[in-house]
């Protein structure tokens, strides 16, 4: 079934193409037994022109995957190289998703369509190709609570289940399956450009920077920089933006392998993560990280050796020390991130960066000594509420930011910790009860109301 799009936010626009030869395989998707839908994000669809699909539609090409008008006649899973827990692996790509399409979104950016669960390719080495519906609430749950919080996230467009039995290690088997669409503003990872790198592929090298600096524009550099040069300031502002939307959120990612890092600092590919019970910086996620390499207090540090991965491969086409001097300034992006976000979430307006770090830090010795987590925090403390001593002398030199969401008066904040995410799930498992869920997705996207629009740098739309 194709879809006849008359909307005119419906903007396709494949340029992945030009790349197409050597940056993905061309790749059939998986005939699954059945296709029910299970999430639908009407607000994404508007963005991009998808809103008006019927379910009939909808199932056809999130699910079956009909490709859509004048978009990819074929998906592809695209190619990388990676460090996973910071072993290098040439053996990598889209084992389990690839990129379905691509188009403008009403702010004139490109966004991707990209797929998790959607069959093997050839990358899918000893996997089946398959997502459990588990992961994909989950998955639903993450990027709600992250995109509430101000965190710069691809978003799940479409979840539906599948009809297959599938055996995991980490969840009661046999469990069910499901397909699911996320939209991003771009899949280049790090691992993209350490590929190319590994193969001596300069050429294909620059192609790919001008891909980037082309379709992912802002950012930091100075503009008599090379492209290579150039494209890592810009990487590196946003990867400190993100590690600190990972703080001030109280998020640990679990798993942040350069193959999991997409350029644009869009946070994706959700697995083991986890909230914050308490402010420990020693937190982890993932039950396989054994030595704690991306524990909570850990991301700054891993998020920077990412970059560095990427000033790496980029000495394919630029000598080191402009490379050099753009890994350098993600130490003062990461700050002036911290302090933006941090004013954002409890609701005060910025006085300065020393001013700012000042305050963070007492927060963070609050956390430690009373045990109260990020999310209660930030709530009982907004706009400089409730706080005494110390604290509460600080708070008492910032303006409060005007509040008039009834969120705020709530008896407590929403959160998203892992007996939650348990509690949501059980009714679905054991009797298709989806009201949890639902319910959960209303009151998060009612926080995002609240807090309104998230912060973002200085200069930047």
């Amino acid at each position: 079934m194709m879809a006849d799009l008359h909307d005119a936010n419906y903007r396709p626009a494949p340029r992945i193409q030009d790349l197409a030869s050597w940056i993905g395989d061309p790749v059939a998707p998986a005939d699954f037994p059945m296709t029910q839908l299970r999430f639908r994000n009407q607000a994404a669809a508007a963005e991009v022109g998808l809103a008006h699909l019927s379910n009939d539609e909808w199932l056809a090409h999130m699910g079956r995957f009909v490709p859509l008008p004048e978009n990819l006649q074929q998906p592809l899973a695209l190619r990388y190289h990676g460090h996973q827990f910071r072993v290098y692996n040439p053996d990598l790509g889209d084992g389990r998703g690839f990129l379905y399409a691509q188009m403008l979104d009403g702010a004139g950016r490109l966004m991707d369509l990209g797929t998790k669960g959607s069959g093997q390719t050839p990358w899918s080495r000893q996997g089946d190709g398959r997502l459990t519906l588990k992961g994909a609430v989950r998955e639903v749950l993450a990027t709600e609570m992250l995109g509430a919080l101000g965190v710069n996230t691809s978003r799940t467009f479409s979840v539906i289940e599948t009809g297959e039995k599938l055996w995991r290690g980490d969840e009661p088997s046999p469990t069910r399956s499901a397909v699911m669409v996320r939209l991003s503003h771009g899949h280049i990872r790090i691992g993209t450009f350490q590929r190319l790198a590994a193969l001596g592929e300069a050429d294909k090298m620059a192609a790919l920077v001008g891909y980037c600096l082309g379709n992912f524009p802002g950012g930091d550099g100075p503009e008599s920089a090379s492209p290579a040069a150039r494209l890592l300031h810009q990487v590196v502002e946003r990867m400190a933006d993100m590690a600190a939307s990972y703080v001030v959120a109280g998020f640990v990612h679990g798993v942040l392998n350069t193959d999991n890092m997409n350029v644009t600092g869009e946070s994706f590919d959700y697995g083991p993560w986890r909230w914050l019970p308490s402010w420990d910086p020693g937190f982890t996620a993932a039950y396989f990280d054994s030595s704690g390499l991306y524990a909570f207090g850990r991301q700054i540090e891993a998020i920077h050796w990412n970059c560095g991965q990427l000033a790496m491969a980029l000495r394919t086409l630029e000598e080191s020390p402009p490379l050099i001097e753009a890994l350098n300034c993600f130490g003062d992006h990461y700050h002036a991130a911290m302090a933006r976000r941090w004013c954002w979430r409890l609701g005060v307006e910025p006085r300065g960066l020393e001013e700012d770090s000042a305050l963070i830090s007492l927060c963070e010795q609050f956390m430690a000594d009373s045990g109260e987590g990020p999310d209660t925090f930030f709530f009982a403390h907004r706009g400089g509420r409730g706080a005494s001593g110390a604290l509460g002398e600080a708070l008492a030199l910032y303006r409060s930011v005007a509040e008039s969401h009834a969120y705020w008066a709530d008896p407590a904040p929403q959160s998203l910790l892992i007996d939650e995410v348990e509690a949501i799930w059980a009714p679905i498992a054991e009797g298709d009860d989806w009201s949890l869920f639902e319910a959960k997705v209303a009151a998060l996207r009612r926080t995002a109301m609240a807090h309104g629009p998230k912060p973002r740098p200085a200069g930047h739309a």
